[in-house]
């Protein structure tokens, strides 16, 4: 037992848990961990330790019609039509048959949750396949297979070669040396390359037999289940002694072990217990910001209705007490009933009568357009990545517009903007660059096929440097291609007669095999030696120590002695830490300087390789004082750090590499474009901050131009807001600047562009306290809280006006970039944007690391990438590449919000102004609520008269090309601003419904007045005068708004016109009124009516007094205020033909983050592993002694 397994580690003292230290464990007992339970609320208690089944969906058997119920009726229109229908059942007030109502009601409802039910299934399908998953369990004497959702804690575990971990477990061996086991951890935290596990010493000596499995008794007591993926702090009581468990003895949930034939773990956390699934989140009902305020809207609309209802009921009321009495041919009217309760059930009636105001038609059609609008997104062509054979897909159908109001885009990074693939593109050997591809016609791909050990996958455009290799005259390309065969971590073991590396990062596998290609291969290593082949000659190097990269270093060297006795130290690193460290002489230093400078400008990460000779006395004084440190026990870090700058002085520059971390496809201008639309990109990363910044270059979220701050620069703004006692409000968050304006110039407030760079513990100062359950307070808190009341509400508001003054100062930034973060503070960041912004939202990712970001964000978009389905499952869209989102945004988002306004607007116009001329002619009718219209049109105008051109408009109608829209994206603000649906709009409509309806009554009114005949016909003649103003009136109006005419928009409105006249000639004919008079009131009114001349010059009239004011507000707003209102002029179009590649490349030289692009290991690399001894197989391989070896293989 080391010193390290014996004692607490100290992370006990400086890491934050949410809870204490009190989940115990017993190994091989689960009829232990089964029978204890705890109390959740009331009397109920359910299981302590959960079961390791899933669950993600939303409903069962049992809960959908309730729980689908609930959802539905959160829309008031639902609400309101149910209400509706009972009160359609009091006989004393129905004016219509209940069934009018329930039957629509009941469809909608029905539509709404098929749909809903369609999408639970696909996640109860993937639930029960990841439950259903097999997995060796120890039972008894052996292992047996049994499902994933059977496992519980305690169970002792057997996995093999690339199976998925079902559970977090504590590793107790492997069958690797030491018990070092290597896990890839893409579904987790999107990164590809390798991280080691390793059992603790007493497990991986005495627990490794099938007896000694069985037998394990061990006790674990460690925290509980939390969604800290990076921490873990635990206990093992066995045999008398107690050994420290950290994060490097636990294999999570959804790893994938890679390397070892063999391990064996121990259930700590099942199922929703388990730190992935604790990360995921809760479901989140969305809806869009469209669909809220049409729920407000409903709820004015329903004032409207109550108000209109009233006035008729009392208008009836006094009617038919001062008019109706004098009326000699109504005759006497009886008197049941006091005039109040008279008024009450006019009042219901009227509310009956007048439904129509809010017709169901609307939610029907609303949700037809958006099922339609989703199709169109499956449909695009221009959106089907052919290589994964993936079409885009609307998993949500009911989000489309909101994708045209994007405020803030949160991005992964690895998977969704990078394909996590590294090449080595470039490099400067004695300040000479080579591998320039469009520099010079001469530069081809390099033909590497004279190697035996090249794999045929480098693609290197430059001849020459192959020429230089081959002819082995150049000591420099020598010593440059032989430092990346020697200096890294990379650990190499042989299966099928192939090489597979390991290595800590992308990077170090890149240069490695980069070294391979070009002749210089990485054989084999033990713990003090290492073998390469150079051009074909096996040599072996002796290992004398190895100076591992840390962040704070970022550098790494090795010192080794070759065959001759000759010790050597190869270095690389970061430019500016061996630039710091070359001889004053050093040659080649500015040639170097300006190929790193050059490769900074195509954003490659750039690395400097240096080496210096080591006499042998002063290696023996250095190597002394190395072990001295190592085996002491305070201050061994500072010590070790102190000889490191001691040895790594007076280097010789050997040259630099340029690898290139590729890119999803178009990434770059895909951000472009979108900045260019005003959306802001934050990227949040579980990545290093180097990495991250130098991807945020390469895909131009940050510009050369930019002022890079951090954290500390934030932390100065944020104490001086503190001191000056400043208090941010939702509605005064712009004082910032004049809070500190009295002390010294902010430089981060006096910069407008700027970009930001923060890291997770950064942003735990501001969300940690979320991530903190609510706990009960006693009775003696709350005592104190009523003593002290302003104390505790200070303490909130001032906690609640720091998290708000930062929310705000970052958003002033152009771009944000949070590394090193957690799925829960990716979660948070984004809470946090949404709660003090108000902005629309969207995440998008590919890993199960992203599943709470999608899930927290206003519109979740996932990757179908390389990392699984967790993310696309979890998702509203799901995407194959990223540079879909610009297509998806600028392209089907804004068409999709242009559309839907378009439809509220002409559907709730034509809706008030049919119901405001019922309003008129109740003040002409004694309040006797006759409806203006014939019966029949009333029943056709809703579904027939006026219903094909919405649903026209709200599918197919668009103001530009998919292909203007993306050039154009500044045409995508409007909707960002909301400008064509808000409450302004509303009123408008109102208004302008109520006045159309105004001049639809009173000119036929007006006209026909006098031509009342004693048969009715005069009545009937203006009926038919109004009815056709209305249906001639609204059409035109959509015809107005039209903005791009298609065969299917033109015959729409045919269609309703050519309805409308045989609809009217044939409920209007003799043939059907003699067979129902009741029903078929109108005996010929249309035939004759239709002669007259009269009758057209009234509709013409009415039409035209409608019209021009519309056409004559229209103009002057595409003239005068076209800018503001955000319609795209030619001048625009002809800006966007005008490609950004016009503007020359700038790069600013005082940019030290784009020369820091060392991005090695998150941690520590593997030199410890090797050092040691621990990763190291006890045999050789074959290889080695194999000139003609077969192409290697790197695994990431």
């Amino acid at each position: 037992m080391n010193s390290s397994e014996s004692s607490v580690s100290s992370e006990f003292e400086s890491h934050h848990l949410e809870n204490d230290i009190s989940w115990e464990v017993k190994a091989n007992n689960t009829s232990y961990h089964a029978g204890i339970k705890e109390r959740t609320s009331f009397l109920f208690k359910k299981r302590k330790y959960a079961d390791n089944k899933i669950k993600t969906s939303k409903y069962n058997i049992f809960t959908f019609l309730p729980l689908n119920l609930f959802e539905q009726f959160q829309r008031v229109a639902n609400f309101y039509f149910l209400l509706i229908c009972i009160l359609q059942t009091v006989p004393a007030i129905a004016t219509l048959p209940w069934f009018t109502t329930m039957i629509p009601l009941t469809m909608v409802l029905a539509v709404t949750a098929v749909k809903d039910i369609i999408d639970d299934i696909a996640r109860h399908r993937n639930d029960s396949e990841i439950n259903n998953r097999q997995c060796e369990v120890l039972k008894g004497k052996g292992f047996k297979f049994i499902t994933w959702k059977e496992l519980e804690v305690g169970d002792v575990v057997c996995l093999k070669k690339d199976n998925f971990v079902p559970a977090d477990l504590f590793l107790l061996s492997s069958s690797e040396p030491n018990s070092l086991c290597y896990v890839e951890t893409a579904e987790i935290d999107g990164e590809t390359n390798l991280k080691y596990r390793q059992a603790l010493s007493v497990t991986h000596d005495k627990v490794n037999t099938l007896d000694q499995l069985a037998k394990f008794d061990g006790r674990i007591i460690c925290e509980k289940p939390n969604c800290d993926l990076h921490s873990f702090i635990g206990t093992l009581y066995w045999q008398n002694q107690e050994y420290s468990i950290d994060n490097e003895k636990i294999l999570l949930r959804g790893c994938r072990i890679r390397n070892a034939e063999k391990c064996y773990g121990v259930v700590i956390f099942a199922g929703v217990d388990t730190k992935i699934m604790r990360n995921s989140g809760r479901y989140i009902l969305k809806k869009t910001t469209i669909e809220l305020l049409m729920n407000r809207v409903v709820m004015l609309v329903l004032v409207i209705l109550v108000v209109m209802s009233l006035c008729l009921a009392v208008g009836s009321v006094v009617w038919d007490a001062k008019v109706g009495l004098r009326m000699h041919y109504l005759g006497p009217l009886p008197k049941i009933f006091s005039p109040g309760y008279e008024c009450f059930l006019a009042f219901w009636s009227y509310i009956i009568l007048m439904n129509s105001i809010l017709p169901m038609s609307l939610y029907v059609t609303f949700e037809i357009l958006h099922v339609a609008q989703s199709f169109f997104i499956k449909w695009d062509l221009e959106m089907y990545c052919e290589e994964s054979d993936t079409p885009a897909n609307a998993r949500t159908t009911t989000l489309n517009e909101e994708l045209g109001q994007i405020k803030y885009i949160f991005s992964d990074k690895t998977g969704t903007l990078t394909q996590n693939i590294l090449a080595f593109k470039k490099c400067c050997i004695d300040g000479q660059i080579y591998g320039n591809q469009y520099d010079s016609v001469a530069a081809t791909m390099a033909d590497l096929s004279w190697n035996t050990y090249a794999d045929g996958r480098l693609k290197f455009y430059d001849s020459s440097l192959v020429q230089l290799v081959q002819s082995g005259q150049e000591p420099g390309v020598h010593d440059f291609f032989k430092l990346l065969a020697l200096c890294h971590t990379v650990m190499v073991e042989e299966k099928d007669g192939q090489l597979i590396y390991q290595a800590a990062s992308p990077d170090e596998g890149a240069l490695v095999i980069a070294a391979r290609n070009f002749g210089y291969v990485f054989l084999s290593r033990t713990q003090d030696s290492i073998t390469i082949s150079e051009l074909g000659v096996q040599r072996t190097y002796e290992v004398l120590a190895i100076l591992d990269f840390t962040s704070s270093r970022k550098r790494m060297s090795v010192i080794l002695k070759d065959s001759e006795g000759k010790i050597k130290l190869y270095s690389k690193g970061a430019d500016m830490v061996i630039y710091e460290r070359l001889q004053l002489s050093c040659p080649h230093k500015e040639s170097t300087q300006m190929a790193l400078d050059q490769f900074a400008t195509e954003t490659l990460r750039t690395l400097c390789l240096a080496s210096k000779d080591i006499e042998e006395n002063n290696f023996q004084d250095w190597s002394q004082k190395h072990q001295k440190a190592i085996v002491t026990l305070q201050n061994r870090e500072r010590l070790l750090e102190a000889l490191y700058e001691e040895i790594e002085t007076n280097l010789v520059l050997v040259g630099a590499t340029a690898i290139e971390d590729k890119l999803q496809i178009r990434v770059p201008e895909t951000i472009q474009n979108l900045k260019k639309a005003d959306i802001k990109i934050w990227v949040l990363t579980g990545d290093k901050k180097e990495t991250a910044i130098n991807v945020g270059y390469s895909c131009r979220l940050l510009s050369d131009d930019m002022e890079i701050f951090e954290g500390k620069d934030l932390n100065v703004v944020l104490e001086r807001l503190r001191k000056s006692g400043h208090r941010c409000s939702d509605d005064n968050t712009a004082d910032i600047s004049d809070a500190v304006k009295d002390g010294e110039e902010s430089e981060f407030l006096s910069c407008d562009n700027k970009a930001l760079i923060l890291t997770g513990n950064f942003l735990d100062k501001f969300i940690h306290s979320s991530k903190r359950p609510m706990r009960k307070d006693r009775w003696w808190r709350k005592q104190c809280s009523i003593v002290n009341r302003e104390a505790r509400r200070s303490v909130c508001t001032e906690a609640e006006a720091r998290e708000r003054a930062f929310v705000e100062l970052a958003c002033q930034c152009q771009a944000v970039i949070c590394c090193r973060v957690t799925p829960n503070q990716k979660a948070l960041v984004v809470q946090m944007v949404k709660k003090y912004q108000r902005v629309i939202t969207l995440a998008i990712g590919d890993g199960a690391n992203d599943v709470n970001m999608l899930k927290t964000a206003h519109i979740g978009v996932g990757i179908s990438g390389q990392e699984g389905m967790q993310a696309v499952l979890a998702s509203d869209y799901s995407l194959a590449q990223f540079y879909y989102l610009e297509r998806l945004l600028l392209v089907h988002g804004q068409w999709a919000y242009q559309r839907i306004c378009k439809f509220l607007r002409y559907f709730l116009y034509k809706t008030f102004t049919f119901s405001f001329v019922q309003i008129w002619f109740a003040f002409f009718s004694g309040f006797s609520g006759q409806s203006v219209f014939e019966l029949w049109c009333v029943t056709f105008y809703k579904v027939a008269y006026s219903w094909f051109p919405v649903v026209s408009i709200g599918v197919l109608d668009k103001d530009m090309s998919d292909v203007m829209s993306i050039r154009c994206p500044k045409r995508y603000k409007v909707g960002q601003r909301n400008e064509l649906f808000n409450y302004r709009i509303f009123l408008v409509t109102i208004l302008h419904g109520l006045l159309s309806s105004f001049v639809i009554f009173f000119i036929p009114y007006g006209a026909f007045l006098d031509g009342v005949g004693q048969d009715g016909t005069g009545y009937q003649f203006m009926a038919m005068a109004v009815g056709t103003g209305v249906v001639l009136t609204v059409n035109i109006e959509v015809m107005l708004d039209i903005s791009c005419w298609t065969v299917p928009s033109m015959l729409a409105i045919i269609i309703d016109f050519i309805l409308y006249f045989c609809m009217t000639f044939m409920t209007q004919s003799n043939f059907l009124s003699r067979r129902n008079p009741q029903m078929f009131q109108f005996n010929g009114a249309a035939a004759y009516a239709f002669k007259q001349p009269l009758f057209w010059l009234t509709v013409l009239l009415v039409i035209a007094i409608n019209i021009i004011p519309s056409l004559t507000i229209r103009f002057i707003l595409r003239c005068f205020y076209s800018k503001d209102a955000g319609i795209v002029t030619y001048e625009d179009l002809h800006k966007a033909g005008r490609t950004a590649e016009d503007k020359p490349a700038h790069f600013r030289r005082i940019s030290t983050y784009r020369r820091s692009s060392y991005a090695f290991s998150q941690n520590k690399g593997f030199a410890n592993l090797i050092t040691t001894g621990a990763s190291l197989r006890k045999k050789k391989t074959s290889l080695q002694s194999n000139s003609g070896l077969t192409a290697l293989n790197f695994q990431e």
